[in-house]
C-alpha cells in the first residue's frame, strides 16, 4: 500500500525552535546555530498505527503580529504545528494571532493543529505555564505537547499528535476522549 502523503506547516514566532524541532525529528540531531529560516521543506517517512506516512514538513519563516498570513499556507496543507517558546510571552501571543489568521484564511472552524511549547530544557526561564498552554489548546480543540528540541523530549510525540489530529479530522480515527499528551 502506498504511503499517505501529509503536508504540515510549522509556524510560530522567530527563534522559538521550529527548525530545531524539525531537524531533531528528521535527522536526530540538535542544531544550536540560529539562522533565520527563509522556508525549507523536509521529508520523513514514518509509521503510525500501521499506516505508512510520507510527511512533508514545511519550516516557515518566523511570523510576527504584522505578518500577513501567507496564502500558500492555507492550501494543500493537512495540518499545522504552532510553536511558542515557554520562555517567551511574546511568542505565546504571536501563536494566538497566527491561529486566528489561519482560521480566517482556511475558512474552516476546525483545522488539525498541535500547539507546542518548546524549550522545556530552559525551565528556569519559563514564562508560560503548562496549564496556560493546555488551556489554549483546549480552547482551540487542538492537541498540546511541550517539547525540548535540545533534549529530544516529546519531539516524535508532537509529530505523531499532528498526524492523529489530521486522521481524526478526515474521519479516520475515533474522536478523542479528552486525553492530552504532555
Amino acid at each position: 500500500m502506498p504511503s499517505k502523503q501529509r503536508k504540515i506547516a510549522m509556524m510560530g514566532y522567530r527563534s522559538v525552535g521550529k527548525s530545531s524541532l524539525i531537524i531533531q525529528f528528521v535527522e536526530g540531531q540538535f542544531v544550536d546555530s540560529y539562522d533565520p529560516t527563509i522556508e525549507n521543506t523536509f521529508t520523513k517517512f514514518i509509521r503510525l498505527n500501521s499506516t505508512e506516512y510520507e510527511v512533508k514538513l514545511v519550516d516557515t519563516a518566523g511570523q510576527d503580529e504584522y505578518s500577513i498570513f501567507p496564502l500558500q499556507y492555507s492550501m494543500d496543507f493537512h495540518g499545522y504545528v504552532l510553536v511558542y517558546s515557554i520562555t517567551s510571552s511574546k511568542s505565546f501571543q504571536i501563536v494566538q494571532i497566527i491561529y486566528d489568521k489561519l482560521l480566517d484564511m482556511v475558512g474552516k472552524i476546525h483545522v488539525p493543529i498541535v500547539l507546542v511549547g518548546n524549550k522545556t530544557d530552559l525551565h528556569l526561564e519559563r514564562k508560560i505555564s503548562t496549564e496556560e498552554g493546555k488551556r489554549l489548546a483546549e480552547k482551540w480543540k487542538a492537541a498540546f505537547v511541550e517539547t525540548s528540541a535540545k533534549r529530544n523530549e516529546s519531539v516524535t510525540d508532537m509529530f505523531h499528535a499532528i498526524l492523529s489530529e489530521i486522521e481524526r479530522s478526515d474521519g479516520h480515527m475515533p474522536e478523542k476522549n479528552g486525553c492530552v499528551v504532555s
